[in-house]
């Protein structure tokens, strides 16, 4: 039996936080999910997933629904034994090593529904039941680098593994990664980029996974730059409604490559029910889903040539090609697809945020608030940084009163 799906009632938005780095630039982690609790019949549920046939899936799944590529998952771990990931998801790596186990609500509740959308599968007969991903058949490589917000342990983390993520990174590219998903984020007043994962990313990229990161949940509070978005080869993942139009919560930067579903999103959790969630996590999810189906048709693409077909093939463009709230539209993998086709595979390259080339593009639509920082390439003092989930938006919603800025 199935478990009840919550309506789209607001739930108060709660933060997240992840580990404090020593000695190094910021970088938190955004997230955004969650919502109340309504009853809803088992066969209601994929009738909620609007994105499928925003996505287009059913065309897309006509060339591939994503077998023999592993989309590496950093977050706060994923429930492997949920039955819509079941036989998905691979051996991982845990990179906080203490905090919260599994039978506990603290634990792998973004991870899992960040696994979700990119490859469930469903469950029951016909797989009809649950939640369907846009590639499910893609493999899930669960690496934990944040602890949910509701964990004990989420101080000492944020004080000593200021790292996870760079090293998570680093650790998925080298154990089999064709995508990286960062549904998380700093886009705090304070954020700068952070050597250690600015390098880990040109790493990934060097070794051909392409890398996916939520856009950011700052957009009515400021619209500050957000990491990982902004470092150089990321795939950054602006999100949109039901009708395409830019949510009001998503950071426009003019790092945007794209947009996804990010509103109303149905969910998988580990406690084996629904929810309908919102942010510019589940836009990421959506995006390294799409990735993957690309990757399985197309081995030989690069990163480079992947964020350049999606830019290419997008519909919905704003005026001009591109804006900095939806990028350059509404990602299509069923488009990306047959284009890609038609692609040669080119040399790997990659490049740093350090490499002196141009790197922020021609900057935002509308001028940059005082607070944000300008000189962002300034390290912040010894112990004033804090990692993946320190000062961001907070993440989980459910009212309009908000919290303190915790997470995006």
């Amino acid at each position: 039996m199935t478990e009840p799906l919550p309506t789209a009632t607001a739930a108060p938005r709660r933060s997240r936080t992840g580990a404090r780095r020593t000695g190094t630039l910021a970088a938190a982690a955004v997230l955004a999910l969650l919502v109340s609790v309504v009853p809803a019949h088992a066969d209601g549920i994929r009738d909620r997933q609007w994105e499928l046939g925003a996505m287009h899936t059913e065309q897309a799944w006509q060339t591939t629904r994503g077998k023999g590529i592993t989309v590496a998952v950093l977050d706060t771990g994923v429930d492997g034994s949920h039955p819509d990931l079941a036989g998905q998801v691979l051996p991982g790596n845990d990179l906080v090593g203490f905090g919260a186990g599994r039978g506990s609500r603290d634990w792998a509740r973004h991870g899992t529904a960040m696994a979700g959308i990119i490859a469930g599968h469903g469950h029951g007969a016909g797989d009809r039941a649950g939640v369907l991903g846009i590639a499910p058949e893609a493999r899930i490589l669960p690496v934990r680098v944040i602890l949910e917000s509701t964990d004990p342990a989420r101080k000492q983390a944020r004080e000593t593994k200021g790292g996870a993520l760079a090293a998570g990174i680093r650790w998925a590219a080298d154990n089999g990664a064709d995508v990286i998903n960062l549904s998380l984020g700093d886009d705090s007043a304070s954020a700068h980029p952070e050597p250690a994962e600015d390098a880990a990313i040109q790493y990934a990229l060097g070794k051909g996974a392409a890398v996916v990161a939520s856009a950011g949940n700052g957009g009515d509070q400021g619209d500050h730059i957000s990491y990982p978005a902004a470092y150089p080869g990321v795939i950054a993942v602006a999100a949109v409604d039901k009708n395409g139009t830019h949510a009001s919560f998503s950071t426009r930067r003019w790092y945007a490559t794209v947009s996804a579903p990010g509103v109303d999103v149905v969910i998988a959790d580990p406690d084996r029910k629904y929810y309908e969630g919102w942010g510019t996590s589940a836009a990421s999810a959506f995006v390294s889903g799409a990735v993957a189906l690309v990757r399985s048709a197309n081995r030989g693409l690069t990163p480079a040539q992947i964020k350049k077909l999606l830019e290419d093939t997008a519909r919905s463009a704003p005026d001009g090609g591109r804006d900095d709230a939806r990028g350059y539209g509404m990602i299509d993998p069923a488009a990306a697809l047959a284009a890609a086709a038609r692609l040669k595979p080119a040399a790997l390259r990659s490049q740093s945020a350090a490499s002196g080339s141009t790197y922020f593009g021609g900057g935002p639509d509308k001028p940059v608030a005082a607070k944000d920082p300008a000189d962002w390439l300034v390290p912040l003092s010894a112990g004033g940084g804090v990692l993946l989930l320190g000062a961001g938006v907070a993440l989980w919603r459910s009212t309009r009163v908000r919290t303190p800025r915790e997470w995006l």
